[in-house]
């Protein structure tokens, strides 16, 4: 069953935060080489820790990524300021798939959320925010920066990183999960997380003549991940769900509304029927965040609803059942019923319109 072709898409921009030693510029070295083709820009206080003779090799210093040696990032620019990094990054030219934005480990990270939801550019779309932490010095940090359970309780992913170096790691997850706001947690070592969790790889074959991280690190990677390389999918699992019925638009943002702890990311396309027979809706949900994006349904066109959802440790049979029961084959469409989602369709002609961060029961 082909897929419909998607429309213009926004690159998503992803907050990496975490406290200093937590391990996020090990996590970004890592999406970088495991890329899949994907080409990321960053947004980096200081890049000396990335690898920067490898980053020079692949072309991507130059124009994909913007470095800020001058402290903390929520300090140092404010909203419009982050747009002109933005704008260089979202250059059509630049072929940037995802932004990431790496945080000082004494960045504010409700001020850089802030920052990029009010974005006025008009190619980026917010991508979540991924707090790391240290599972061995959970404890001290704790103690020492208390604020970290309210940053905790921001996050849309949080990664509980360097589990192989806890004595109690188990406790420490459990402690983190009780401290989220029904955010995916997700446990790793070395930074090791499944790219799809945060962005759409594509095949490297799709980037003819572009030398990816892939090809430059490809004997590194075989040796170094002989032992952690069966990992990187066990802290996820996935759902498909495919309708040729409508969806309900009023069952359906019932059931966003209450998606459960560790649903991390619902992307796809959903058919409303009769309530927008002219339009499908592109949606895009990361943690709490959500948005929807009506599209001109094209002559060739099948009539589908398409999704995919992305958590941790989520009952993908329940979701499923629960999505059935947003199928509706009524011929007539209720004269409210999209109201819901129409709350998270941007207005492009409103420039207050900044946070679509949406309820969630």
């Amino acid at each position: 069953m082909s897929q419909p072709s998607p429309g213009p898409q926004q690159i998503p921009v992803v907050v990496l935060a975490g406290f200093l030693g937590s391990g996020k510029t090990t996590l970004l070295n890592h999406l970088l080489h495991r890329s899949g083709g994907t080409r990321i820009g960053a947004i980096v206080n200081d890049f000396g820790a990335i690898e920067i003779d490898a980053m020079a090799v692949a072309g991507a210093l130059g124009d994909s990524t913007v470095s800020l040696g001058n402290g903390c990032l929520c300090c140092a620019v404010d909203a419009s300021e982050l747009d002109v990094y933005l704008e260089r990054l979202a250059r059509p030219a630049t072929g940037i798939d995802v932004i990431v934005i790496e945080a000082s480990g004494l960045a504010e990270p409700q001020e850089l959320v802030r920052m990029v939801l009010a974005s006025e550019h008009p190619g980026i779309v917010y991508g979540g925010l991924v707090e790391v932490v240290d599972a061995a010095e959970f404890d001290d940090t704790r103690a020492k920066h208390p604020e970290i359970d309210r940053h905790l309780a921001l996050a849309d992913l949080v990664v509980v990183n360097k589990l192989d170096r806890a004595a109690d790691g188990e406790r420490v997850l459990g402690l983190v999960r009780d401290l989220t706001d029904r955010a995916a947690v997700v446990p790793a070592t070395y930074g090791r997380i499944d790219p799809e969790f945060l962005f759409d790889c594509r095949p490297s074959e799709e980037r003819i003549g572009q030398l990816s991280f892939d090809d430059l690190h490809e004997h590194d990677l075989h040796e170094h991940d002989e032992d952690h390389s069966g990992h990187l999918h066990a802290g996820y699992d996935s759902l498909s769900f495919v309708s040729e019925v409508p969806l309900d638009p009023r069952r359906l943002m019932a059931f966003l509304d209450s998606r459960p702890e560790g649903l991390y990311r619902i992307k796809g396309y959903v058919d409303f029927g009769p309530h927008d027979a002219a339009n499908r809706y592109a949606v895009h949900a990361v943690g709490r965040f959500l948005r929807f994006y009506p599209e001109p349904w094209g002559a060739g066109d099948a009539r589908l609803t398409q999704l995919v959802l992305i958590g941790s440790d989520i009952d993908a049979a329940s979701l499923a059942k629960e999505l059935e029961s947003c199928k509706s084959g009524a011929p007539h469409a209720d004269e409210h019923g999209m109201w819901g989602v129409l709350r998270y369709v941007r207005d492009p002609e409103d420039p207050e319109e900044q946070d679509l961060r949406g309820p969630r029961a």
